[in-house]
């Protein structure tokens, strides 16, 4: 398995200076820039749309790691991919033909990814293990940031480990919500490689970056 991955949701940024913000993340050693970006309908929040990702795409080289809490979401799939998006991740729960709105995905030459939710079981996932490049686990209910870790959620994802290994493709094992230091080394031994943390990364202001990430990697 590969080493860590890190993900600093923008979610928890300063939004007065968000350039500046994805700039101080990028240099504080994150591998990806997670982006939430929420409808105010399939999750009960609303953050932003493929504009305010597009006006920060030049400021860093990092994969853009796009994870749309949106029904219906097809509609959306080109305007995130001419954005910037490097890997588009869409709800198992979001719409009624989640094959279809992978395989648009891939037909955009991005990185497809699905996500569950924490009262979604693995075994949904059985028969999209070999169009998925990655799967996202949320350990809290989407919508809004510093909710606390949902502990059942690493038999999941250990689960979900199990499925990856026996698919035998390369595919990316992300956590996401209430990860803190303590919480990402539990979902790194459950098998988790990527790890998406917004109020434990950005907590402390730019100086603390660094140190912030370099925590949740153990």
């Amino acid at each position: 398995m590969q080493p860590v991955r890190i993900a600093p949701s923008i979610l928890s940024a300063d939004f007065s200076k968000l350039g500046e913000e994805v700039r101080a993340i990028d240099a504080a050693g994150a591998d990806w820039i997670h982006i939430d970006v929420m409808d105010g309908h399939f999750v009960p929040n609303i953050s932003f749309g493929p504009a305010v990702m597009k006006s920060v795409r030049g400021v860093t080289t990092k994969p853009f790691d796009v994870h749309l809490m949106i029904s219906p979401v097809d509609a959306y799939l080109d305007a995130f991919a001419e954005a910037g998006a490097d890997c588009i991740t869409v709800h198992y729960e979001a719409g009624p033909h989640i094959h279809r709105s992978l395989q648009h995905i891939k037909s955009l030459g991005k990185r497809a990814g699905i996500v569950i939710c924490p009262g979604t079981p693995a075994k949904m996932l059985d028969y999209l293990m070999d169009m998925v490049d990655l799967v996202l686990v949320m350990s809290v209910n989407p919508g809004f940031g510093g909710q606390s870790f949902i502990p059942s959620q690493l038999k999941k994802i250990s689960a979900i480990r199990t499925m990856i290994e026996k698919s035998g493709r390369a595919i990316d094992l992300e956590v996401d919500g209430g990860v803190d230091a303590e919480w990402a080394k539990r979902c790194i031994e459950a098998g988790a490689d990527a790890l998406v943390a917004g109020t434990s990364v950005f907590r402390g202001g730019p100086s603390q970056y660094a140190a912030n990430i370099a925590a949740l990697r153990g």
